[in-house]
Formats: structure tokens, sequence, C-alpha cells
């Protein structure tokens, strides 16, 4: 797969379960086919999401128990009725919330709607699925088998995380999982096909993507969660001890989000032992995730040079030390094996001129989060001191809205900005996209809080803290009058209209 051509274009960063629909959380069926017009009217060219994968621990996409599975919360119950799996009637009477996820009431309802769905097809509903499904279950079986044994085993064992668990299963005991495979024969079989069923449909969404001239971007975390079918299945390939726990865990010492660093507490990988296979892990990550998005963004670039190794003792991350990773030795493999790099390089943080040497080398482009600007006129993330090949951000999922952002700056960073600016600042949110969307840089993305002109309470993620994230949702009505058109202005002013109405010099008015 060729590296995506990063002509000057723009997108909207929105995680698919902050979408609007009356199911609790956002999902991919009728209301993400609407987003995908919506991006289109506004003359979009991308769409950025946040990983895919089954969430975790506090319910973050970047704690996931597959980093090569779909997060079945995604599922569509109007598409699975469509395909005749689950009458509307399962979900008459539910109410959720509309303007934010809640975890604890959405996650027991699409487990329940899996195994309706599962009931129905396995009694004989939908059987032009038949086919399919076998296929896929036998071209996936790479990762999908172990995926799909791991969570029958944790949920027959009450959802318990993979280090408590019993000792034969946590180490994989040829015969203590022959045997549970043996009990647990329809529940794997379930979520083998859920796994079905989330590719189909991503698929389905991503063509009708594909046909109105927007991409996907897509988001590879560096590091995989503990509690995970990938540390299961593959303990070989991590840096555990002879019980299967980590000896480091990875982390970001003290930055900008947080002052006693980030703990993240995910096992680290055993590099040389990854290098005698050929990365072969990787690759297979990476080639699963570009038929499913046509962009990724590479999480914690800097990690692949020098990741930052937390002691597993140790409660925060203060007390580490760098060391090297694969290096370019790895990125060499994948662009031999996916045929170029489309990639984007997550450089944010601390990031030492190796780092730089490296992405640079590698031909990626990295980020720019305007947001990060205010300090001297040398700062890297002023618009002015930007090269080409970057993508450009107002925020990302990290990020305080810009809107809260500004409610939390002192005057002097006040007329920082508006001396930037040459005026007055009235609309923060407004005036960072016009920035982004003016800069030299390739791509330029806006998360929709922005967009929309959403504060503080629309925040996505708070760094370092452990709950209450995650669950921003946006409802129709918050599309103002005229920001569709304003998008719209904007990127034709600067440029960035998606390849086709370029060539067709297509006008709007410019507000």
């Amino acid at each position: 797969m060729a590296t995506p051509s990063l002509r000057r274009s723009s997108g909207v960063l929105l995680h698919p379960t902050s979408l609007p629909g009356p199911f609790g959380i956002g999902d991919i069926g009728p209301a993400a086919f609407r987003w995908v017009e919506t991006l289109a009217a506004m003359r979009q060219s991308w769409w950025q999401v946040l990983p895919l994968g089954p969430t975790g621990a506090g319910d973050s996409p970047y704690q996931s128990f597959s980093a090569f599975g779909g997060n079945v919360n995604l599922l569509s119950p109007e598409l699975l009725e469509r395909d005749g799996l689950v009458p509307a009637s399962f979900w008459a009477g539910q109410q959720f919330p509309d303007d934010h996820v809640d975890f604890a009431r959405v996650t027991p309802f699409k487990k329940a709607l899996l195994r309706a769905a599962w009931d129905a097809f396995r009694g004989g509903k939908a059987p032009r699925l038949k086919e399919a499904f076998a296929a896929y279950a036998a071209e996936e079986a790479g990762w999908l088998d172990g995926y799909a044994v791991f969570t029958a085993i944790r949920e027959s064992l009450g959802g318990i995380s993979l280090p408590d668990w019993p000792d034969d299963l946590l180490r994989r005991n040829p015969v203590a999982v022959a045997a549970v495979e043996k009990e647990l024969t329809a529940q794997i079989a379930m979520h083998k096909f859920g796994q079905f069923l989330f590719d189909r449909q991503w698929a389905a969404l991503k063509a009708y993507a594909a046909e109105r001239k927007v991409r996907v971007i897509g988001d590879a975390p560096i590091f995989v969660a503990l509690d995970s079918a990938d540390v299961w299945a593959n303990p070989d390939e991590f840096l555990l001890d002879a019980r299967r726990r980590p000896t480091v865990v990875a982390g970001v010492p003290p930055d900008y989000f947080a002052a006693e660093g980030q703990h993240w507490g995910n096992p680290i990988y055993d590099w040389e032992r990854m290098a005698a296979t050929g990365y072969a892990w990787w690759t297979a990550r990476v080639v699963r995730g570009l038929r499913q998005v046509d962009l990724i963004r590479l999480d914690h670039f800097r990690g692949f040079r020098q990741a930052w190794h937390i002691p597993a003792g140790e409660r925060t991350a203060k007390n580490g030390m760098w060391v090297d990773g694969p290096g370019a030795r790895l990125f060499d493999r994948l662009r031999t094996a996916v045929g170029g790099l489309p990639l984007i390089a997550e450089d944010l943080g601390v990031i030492t001129p190796d780092v730089d040497e490296m992405r640079d080398s590698l031909g990626l482009p990295g980020m720019k989060v305007i947001q990060f600007a205010l300090d001297t006129p040398q700062n890297p993330y002023w618009p002015h001191n930007f090269d080409r090949q970057c993508f450009c951000y107002t925020g990302t999922h990290d990020n305080d809205t810009t809107n809260g952002w500004w409610a939390t700056l002192d005057e002097k960073n006040r007329g920082y900005l508006a001396a930037y600016l040459g005026r007055r600042v009235e609309d923060p949110a407004w005036d960072l996209i016009r920035l982004a969307w003016s800069s030299v840089a390739e791509v330029a993305i806006a998360p929709l809080q922005d967009v929309i002109s959403l504060g503080g309470e629309a925040r996505m993620n708070r760094p370092g803290v452990a709950e209450g994230n995650w669950r921003w949702r946006f409802r129709p009505h918050q599309f103002g009058p005229g920001v569709i058109d304003r998008l719209a202005g904007l990127t034709e002013l600067y440029n960035r209209l998606p390849r086709v109405e370029s060539e067709e010099h297509i006008h709007s008015e410019v507000r």
C-alpha cells in the first residue's frame, strides 16, 4: 500500500463514540454516515479518529484489550436490524443520556446486543452471512483466534485482569487452554462473530467516506495494555518476568500535561526478540490497521527511538530512564512489507534531536499543536516556524478545547496571541482554526469541539486523570447556523479543498 499523497488539505478530529444517536454511545451506523456527509459538505478531506480497539481500563481507547480487534461498543443496532439479526423490539424502552457516554450502562447493553445477534445467526437468521463469516474467521485467524479465546476466558472468570488469572491459563498451559476452548466453544465463536460484524460495518462506512473523497486517519498507540490478548498470546514479545508480570512499564516523565509525568503501566516490547522475528507482530499490526484506515497516527513516536522505562514497582513516572528502541530498523521493515510508510509521527512532548532526525530520515510528517505556541517567537508550534511536511492541530484529544484553554490563559498570554493575530481575540477557537488552515502545514486538523466553539465542558481527555474521560458526545443542534459554510469557506480560501473540488474551481462564500 503506497503512502497516500499529503497534498494541502484539512480535516476534523472526532471519535465515533462522540457521534449522536439513541443508544448511549456513538456508533458506526446511520449517524456516522450522516457525519461523513457533513464532512463532505464542509469540504474536508480527512476524518481523524482515536484507536478503534475494544477499550479496557478507564474506557480509554489507548488501553485496549487488543491492538488488532474492533470495539463492539461501536456496533450499530440499526444495521444489525437491517441484517435481520436483531429486532427493534430488543432496545424498545431503552433510554440513555445523549450528551455523554455512560459506559456502565452502554457496555452491558452492547454485550447483550452481540449475544442476541449471535444467537439469531446460529439459529439460522441472515444465512447470507454464513460464507462471509467463515472466510473472515479463516483469513483473520492469526490474531482473531487468540483474541476470541482470551475474551471468552476473561468473561468466564468474571472480568478479572490477566495478571490475576489462574496460573495454568495465564501461562497458556496447552492442556488447560484446550479444556477451556472446548467448554467455551460457543462463546469463542460469538466473539469472532462480533469482530466480523464490526469489520463489516466499518468497511461499509469507510467505503462510503471514500466515495465522498473523505479519507480516514487512524491511531495506533505504541504500547498495548497488560490486560490484553496481545500480551496473553505473545508473552515472548514483551519484557516480562517468570510470573508474566512486567519488569518495566511505559510512561513519560513530567511534562506539560502532568507534573509527575504519566504512568501508563503498559508492558514494554522486547525489541531484540521482535527484531529476530523480522518485527512480524508489528508488521501484522500495521497491515491490519491499514485495512481499516488510510493513514495511521503513531502515538508516542519518540518511544521508537527511546522509551521511558519505569521500574514496575514505581507508582509515578518520575523515576525512570530512557532506553533505546528499534529506531529506523522497524520502519525499514514496515516500508518493505507495506510498500510505503502511510504514517504520522506523533512527536509531541520531550523530543530530542535524534528523534527529529529519525522522523525526517523516514520522511514522516510530524505534528504541530498551536495551543503549545504561547512562549517565544522561536517556539516551533507558531505557524511561522512550520515546515511544510507536518500536520497542524488547533488542539488534540489530550488538550482542552480551544475555548476552554483560552479561558485559563492569563492576560499576558492572551495579549501575546492578540499580538500574533494583529487584532483582538474575540473567537478563540476560530482564530486558531484560521491560523491552522492558513499555515504552510500540508494538513490542518481541528477537533469538532473547536469547529462548533465548545468550552472546557466538552474536553475529551485529561492526561494523568484515570476516570471521567472519553465520555463527550455532540448533539446535532450544536451545529450553529453557518458552521458548515464557514469551514467550507476557510477551506477554499486557504487552498485546502479536496482534490476534485480544487480542480473544478468550486467557489463558496468566505466568512
